[in-house]
């Protein structure tokens, strides 16, 4: 058996939190301690020289789209424009570039940061506008939450019937299903190749990012099904684990869909409602920008319930996305009647997991507790829009405040994975983890060391593991994990109680690097799965 030895570095572990040297024998961790004990232990092993840096376990985002990330990195970003004029700009520069007959697929454009300029230009352009810039191209631009855009008049044209979807509106942004339709006919111009390009510079990114594995969120209306059985043949050695947003009837139902899609589960992307961005999170009371709407429900509540249920027979994750108050309700409503007949014992075994769960209470969350519900969260959106005067004080004025209460659902007792929703967030899973420990409400905020172990073991968890040990720098555990260059390494609590305590070196607390909003963010320099190196910032990748 060939053995591996890390020295000199500082490695995260709870059970040696001053642990300076690891052993990996055979993609397994053996060993962790001290260095004069690891050479001392292991005389014949291959010596790798940390070099002061911090090593530890392997991030997981559980929540990407993994085409749509890698178009963002490679295509048409828009979520830098500034005004409708320079996303207008943007899109005559990418035109120029492209064959006449291509389809431009844009993403990320945001009107809500569109502030400083003329009114008129902090609308989204209209489909007029873009066809005066690119003739007769087929042209789709995502908004940044990817839950509305708009669209040329020749990507209009392919769908049939167009104008008598739900959300259909003739020269501005198309919502609902005619937003799904036009997004399925924008796909039908993508060729398998380019796909599979952008699949794999997704991947890449998430390895230099010292991620080791994502959860795909896939689903009718997001990519397809062409879309997410090509995931599951591409070669790659970042773990893709792929959920299916369709709802299932009953549980013969929900192994064909697993059977037919190949997937993991029945959970991610399966739309309650929209985006705030949008206005198609479903609401309570109307939004505060535009009181004739409170929103899109896309799913029935015997639909869901039954979905649940179908799921917790089979023994299949089930999920949804829910962003709105009047959504998460009706799923906790559903959760709580199948607990009633089949008992919280039966769910809790599945770990079934809402996305997003941004407006919730302590009576929702006391009940995804109770049912084992994991609650698949994106910290950055607080950091993006959250706030005074940004987007969700705009849309729902004194509702804002209540957001993205990460504390609330911890102290309840729910389960939390955080992820990045890529590409709505950048994988960037130590900016997440600052973004919880320092969100804009100091109240929502939990520790440093709950926010990554949210990064690391709850996202683990919330793809289906539960072995204790995966996820950790632990020995038995598989030997995942990612070396950073990092300043300096601290013990910070999330209240002032906590942290006197866990700065005590009784506490037996392991350091992390100082996520702190002025502290430099560590730096990748070597990811590694089962003790292989999957990115190496020196090498240049894989």
């Amino acid at each position: 058996m060939a053995t591996e030895l890390l020295l000199g570095g500082l490695v995260y572990s709870s059970s040696v939190p001053d642990a300076t040297a690891l052993a990996v024998t055979d993609g397994v961790v053996t060993w962790v301690g001290s260095d004069a004990v690891g050479r001392a232990l292991h005389p014949d092993a291959r010596v790798t020289d940390l070099a002061g840096r911090f090593v530890a376990p392997a991030f997981v985002d559980s929540h990407v789209h993994l085409t749509s990330t890698g178009l963002a990195l490679d295509g048409l970003t828009l979520s830098e424009s500034t005004s409708r004029t320079d996303c207008l700009g943007r899109l005559a520069a990418a035109a120029a570039g492209a064959d006449e007959n291509e389809l431009i697929w844009g993403l990320g454009w945001d009107d809500s940061t569109w502030a400083g300029v003329d009114p008129d230009d902090r609308r989204c352009p209209t489909t007029a506008e873009i066809d005066a810039v690119v003739g007769h191209r087929p042209v789709y631009l995502a908004r940044i939450d990817e839950h509305s855009a708009v669209a040329s008049t020749a990507l209009r044209r392919l769908v049939t019937d167009l104008d008598a979807a739900e959300g259909y509106d003739p020269d501005g942004p198309l919502v609902a299903h005619a937003h799904h339709l036009v997004r399925a006919a924008a796909r039908t111009l993508v060729t398998a190749a380019t796909r599979a390009r952008w699949q794999r510079r997704a991947l890449d990114a998430a390895a230099a990012a010292g991620v080791v594995a994502v959860h795909e969120n896939g689903g009718p209306e997001i990519a397809g099904l062409d879309d997410f059985l090509a995931l599951a043949d591409l070669e790659h050695p970042v773990e893709v684990r792929r959920y299916w947003g369709q709802a299932a009837q009953d549980a013969d139902q929900a192994a064909e869909l697993l059977s037919i899609t190949r997937a993991d589960g029945l959970a991610g992307d399966l739309f309650v409602d929209g985006a705030l961005g949008s206005h198609t999170a479903w609401l309570r009371e109307p939004y505060t920008d535009d009181p004739d709407t409170s929103g899109i429900n896309y799913l029935e509540p015997e639909t869901a319930r039954r979905h649940i249920h179908a799921c917790t027979l089979a023994g299949v994750q089930a999920g949804f996305h829910v962003i709105g108050d009047a959504a998460t309700k009706m799923v906790v409503a559903a959760f709580a009647s199948v607990a009633d007949e089949l008992g919280t014992p039966a769910l809790a075994r599945c770990a079934h997991r809402l996305e997003h769960v941004e407006m919730t209470d302590a009576t929702d969350a006391a009940i995804l507790a109770r049912c084992g519900v994991i609650a698949s969260m994106q910290p950055l959106f607080d950091a993006e829009w959250g706030g005074p005067e940004r987007l969700y004080a705009q849309r729902l004025g004194p509702r804002a405040d209540g957001l993205n209460d990460f504390a609330m659902l911890a102290k309840a007792g729910v389960a939390l994975s955080f992820s990045s929703d890529s590409p709505v967030s950048t994988i960037d899973p130590w900016a997440s983890i600052r973004a919880a420990v320092h969100p804009h409400r100091a109240s929502s905020a939990i520790s440093a060391r709950a926010a990554f172990g949210a990064c690391t073991r709850g996202a683990w968890r919330a793809g289906g593991v539960h072995d204790g040990l995966t996820g950790t720098l632990e020995p038995g555990a598989r030997a995942d994990y990612a070396v950073w260059e990092a300043d300096d390494l601290v013990v910070a609590g999330s209240h002032a109680g906590v942290q006197r305590w866990s700065t005590d070196p009784r506490s037996r607390v392991p350091a992390l690097p100082d996520v702190s909003p002025d502290a430099r963010l560590p730096r990748c320099v070597r990811t590694v799965r089962a003790g292989s190196i999957i990115y190496d910032a020196d090498g240049g990748g894989r």
